[in-house]
């Protein structure tokens, strides 16, 4: 049974309420969502809120699933305003990575971008980086594997999506690799600092 910490269960609480009034409203996600720099619709408080906002069941369930897995693991380690500030900066810092390699590359070109994925892929990658050889069990398929072998499959997968350009494709690689980035950074600068 999944023992939720209260930052954990805040950030649940918020993204499902925030998913229910976008069921309610569904002009709401034009405003949360962090739209191109390169439009007009572009505001900064963008790159907040883009991460409470879901494109679909799936989309807040998966999200919402793996932060509560290995979130309260990080909060109970780090307590709960670290592990917040934590979770904010890597979800910010996702949305901003994702903004500069479009600017820069013009790779993975987007118009609208929501989810907490970015941030999600922080928290994944921190507990790959404290935690690297506690085993993990994936869902699909059902097999152990070990936090840090997940934290580089899936960076691998994020960079390799990102620049294979499908045009189908309407995931932000790149706002989950900037997760993975901003989160090592972070970890990195508090190592630095003897935390």
């Amino acid at each position: 049974m999944l023992r939720l910490t209260p930052v954990v269960k805040n950030i649940v609480m918020i993204n499902v309420m925030v998913y229910i009034m976008q069921m309610v409203f569904p002009s709401l996600e034009s405003w949360l969502a962090l739209s191109n720099v390169s439009t007009p619709y572009f505001k900064p408080y963008q790159l907040f809120t883009y991460m409470f906002a879901h494109g679909g069941l799936f989309h807040i369930f998966f999200n919402m699933l793996a932060l509560s897995f290995l979130g309260p693991m990080l909060e109970s380690f780090w307590g709960p305003k670290r592990f917040l500030m934590f979770y904010l900066i890597t979800g910010i810092g996702a949305g901003a990575f994702n903004i500069l390699i479009d600017l820069f590359f013009g790779v993975g070109s987007f118009h609208s971008m929501v989810g907490a994925s970015g941030a999600v892929y922080g928290v994944l990658t921190a507990f790959g980086v404290l935690f690297p050889n506690l085993e993990l069990m994936l869902l699909f398929p059902p097999i152990p594997i070990k936090a840090k072998y997940l934290v580089m499959i899936l960076g691998g997968i994020a960079i390799y999506s990102g620049f294979s350009a499908n045009p189908g494709d309407n995931t932000a690689h790149f706002a989950h690799l900037g997760g993975i980035v901003v989160a090592f950074i972070m970890l990195q600068f508090w190592r630095g600092r003897g935390n």
